[in-house]
């Protein structure tokens, strides 16, 4: 990914919703003295935990359009593509679709199941390489960004004042840090790897460690490849932190590592911002910081960004007009400050500042520490995709099925199916 972009994401950071069929039910209204029409309207996503908080924004909306019924439907996000595929290729499915980013998302636009939103008004506000991870092979664009994710090591506070522990600031420490906590009956890193999805983004967030901060360009031009020593090396680097998971870690997904950080029974969670409020919800009174990923080479540290999902109109929904009318509510800077001030996660729309302090000390750490997470935003194609390729890999590795060998060359021989740059 070319530096421009890392570099927009930061300043932007800085500044700062079962699926159910799309033919949506016409309703009767009592507004005072009589019967009005409105329409029901269906959006689908994966965020469960987010529920609540949509219920906030969906009010919103509701001030201004009182007869356009919104039901916020979230699906497990281990579940959701295969639900949302099967309604869509039966003609059915959410009016608004919660896409994916990037070539995931864009594929159902390939498809056909996506309503083309250039005409959107608001959409203009967004800088191109923002809508870069909504924007189909036909250079239209078939959503609006949500919001721009940071992904680091998160860690309980209370707990490292307690073993007189300070942020890691090389990869010695990290470990160090690491050793201290085990030898003391506190599990040092909430780490499942039953969910193949933040096995890729673990990766990113530690990877970077070992491969630099150049390595995602280099890689995207092909001028290095999977088999790299370096990328090598952040492969071994995720197999030696084992003996810091909790028990049976195999099993655990990111539910089960929510949990054991928010209980405070591990001291280190490696995530995703948006996973701030649900730890949150699950202990109000945790003392929740952060710190970037130390290099293991006396490099810079590095915090993982890129864009989150966006929001899309199903081609088969019977009322378009009125989920356009969501859509580009979704534009607004009122919907932005909802957004971030609810959910604790910066807006993709340009000059949404959060008042979190966790938050606004993120959007800091990336203006000056940003790397993409490159496998999502250059390597989430092919058949399967070389980012699903890593995710069951490196569930493999921690099976004892592979070794990180074994994995950097199964990732070359996906990639170089279909990466222009590997066919050269």
């Amino acid at each position: 990914m070319k530096r421009s972009i890392l570099l927009l994401l930061s300043l932007m950071m800085a500044t700062f919703f079962g699926l159910a069929a799309c033919g949506s039910k016409e309703e009767g209204g009592d507004n005072g003295g009589g019967k009005t029409k409105g329409v029901t309207l269906t959006i689908g996503s994966w965020r469960t935990e987010d529920k609540a908080g949509y219920e906030k924004i969906i009010k919103a909306f509701n001030e201004k359009y009182p007869d356009i019924h919104v039901e916020f439907k979230p699906t497990k996000n281990t579940e959701y593509d295969t639900i949302l595929n099967t309604n869509l290729k039966a003609g059915s499915g959410p009016d608004i679709i919660q896409l994916r980013p990037y070539a995931p998302g864009m594929a159902l636009a390939e498809a056909g199941y996506l309503e083309p939103l250039d005409d959107v008004d608001g959409l203009a506000q967004f800088p191109k390489m923002i809508l870069e991870a909504a924007t189909g092979e036909d250079g239209k664009v078939y959503g609006v960004p949500l919001s721009i994710n940071t992904a680091q090591i998160f860690y309980n506070k209370d707990i490292f004042k307690k073993y007189r522990l300070s942020e890691p600031k090389t990869w010695d420490d990290l470990i160090a840090i690491a050793k201290t906590l085990k030898k003391n009956g506190v599990v040092p890193f909430a780490f499942g790897t039953k969910d193949g999805w933040l096995l890729s983004l673990s990766h990113s967030i530690i990877g970077p460690a070992f491969y630099g901060k150049d390595f995602p360009d280099q890689i995207a031009k092909g001028d290095v490849d999977f088999t790299d020593p370096k990328f090598v090396d952040s492969l071994k680097a995720m197999k030696a932190l084992t003996p810091y998971f909790p028990d049976k870690y195999t099993g655990l997904g990111e539910v089960d590592d929510r949990t054991l950080f928010a209980s405070g029974q591990a001291a280190m969670y490696v995530e995703g911002s948006f996973d701030i409020e649900p730890v949150r919800q699950l202990n109000p009174n945790l003392d929740l910081g952060f710190f970037p990923m130390p290099s293991a080479s006396g490099g810079e540290p590095t915090i993982t960004t890129w864009v989150d999902s966006s929001y899309g109109i199903n081609a088969h929904s019977k009322h378009k007009k009125e989920a356009k009318k969501f859509i580009e509510f979704l534009t607004t800077k009122a919907f932005g400050k909802l957004f971030t001030d609810t959910f604790k996660r910066p807006s993709a729309i340009p000059g949404i500042a959060s008042e979190d302090p966790l938050v606004a000390a993120l959007s800091k750490t990336a203006d000056q520490d940003a790397v993409p997470y490159f496998i999502l935003t250059t390597f989430n194609s092919g058949n399967p995709t070389t980012k699903a390729t890593l995710e069951s890999n490196l569930q493999a590795m921690y099976l004892g099925k592979m070794q990180p060998e074994d994995v950097a060359k199964s990732l070359q021989e996906s990639a170089k199916t279909w990466f222009a740059p590997f066919k050269k």
